[in-house]
């Protein structure tokens, strides 16, 4: 039997929650990932999972061995980064995640650069809107925007974003202006749930928070088509700044409300806190921080 093979593949399982999720994720037959793990169980002689028809749960002794195998897989990459050189020159794969639309705007043209100046390094971008894990995603390094809530990783703080409200200069001409978050209630509103509830804004005055009842008229779930919409004169909407930047460089949107904005959210680098850091990842923090710093500065 495979043994470290095994281990891969309850890892797998463990994480993914079934079997044939597990088998999707490595790219093998459901049947050959059960023999694997009821070889590991005969083996061990003792009942890793239980096993139902919507999912797998770990028994006690199978959350103490996933636990055992998950140090032993992370010893045993190491090891192999060292002995492939990835301590001693910028090498290998990196995996980075973005927000979907910071990445398309910040996150590119920055790894593009670094490809160019580190030929030894391969990136793999994954965006996503949704908060990627770490060691189920098999992510490096991520950009996130928000509090971060996770003491277990180390973060290099890059700026901040403001959320903003915006509309078309055609919008404006026909309605007047709110110059308050209670008017906002005689407007269309566009609401990106994402981002907002569709029937309560959150603005800020001092420290004092305020819910402003909107009417969204029109309620999309990308940042994207809340602009889009806002451009072509449906009504009001709220994104973040960097999401709108673009439009109101080019004054196809107008910003309103600004002395009510809430307080701006953190843009952070993440990384998990475990031993030695690669170069790769290392070559990566040192490349990449300055620029998006830069990036951001310029949205302020």
């Amino acid at each position: 039997m495979d043994r470290f093979g095994a281990m891969r593949t309850v890892l797998e399982a463990a994480d993914a929650g079934s079997l044939s999720a597990a088998g999707r994720r490595m790219g093998l037959p459901l049947a050959t990932v059960s023999r694997k793990v009821s070889e590991l169980e005969a083996h061990l002689r003792t009942q890793i999972f239980i096993r139902s028809s919507r999912r797998l749960t770990l028994t006690e002794a199978g959350r103490a061995y996933v636990d055992a195998c998950r140090q032993i897989l992370d010893d045993l990459a190491e090891a192999e980064r060292a002995a492939t050189g990835e301590y001693a020159a910028p090498r290998g794969e990196l995996a980075v995640a973005a927000p979907i639309v910071f990445g398309r705007l910040h996150v590119l043209r920055v790894i593009s650069a670094f490809l160019a100046a580190y030929p030894n390094i391969n990136v793999k971008l994954v965006q996503s809107d949704r908060l990627v894990d770490f060691t189920e995603d098999h992510i490096d390094v991520a950009i996130r925007i928000g509090t971060l809530a996770d003491s277990s990783m180390i973060a290099a703080k890059l700026g901040e974003v403001r959320q903003v409200v915006c509309a078309s200069p055609a919008y404006f001409a026909k309605r007047p202006t709110p110059n308050s978050p209670a008017e906002l209630l005689h407007h269309d509103c566009i609401t990106f749930e994402r981002l907002n509830d569709v029937q309560h804004w959150t603005f800020q005055t001092g420290a004092t928070a305020i819910a402003a009842p909107v009417r969204s008229r029109l309620v999309v779930n990308t940042a994207e088509a809340a602009i889009d919409a806002a451009i072509a004169g449906v009504g009001i909407t709220r994104v973040l700044s960097y999401q709108a930047a673009r439009a109101v460089d080019l004054e196809s949107l107008v910003l309103a409300l600004t002395e009510f904005e809430p307080r701006p959210s953190p843009v952070s680098l993440v990384y998990p806190a475990r031993g030695r850091m690669p170069i790769k990842l290392r070559a990566f923090l040192d490349f990449a921080a300055p620029r998006l710093r830069e990036s951001l500065s310029r949205l302020q």
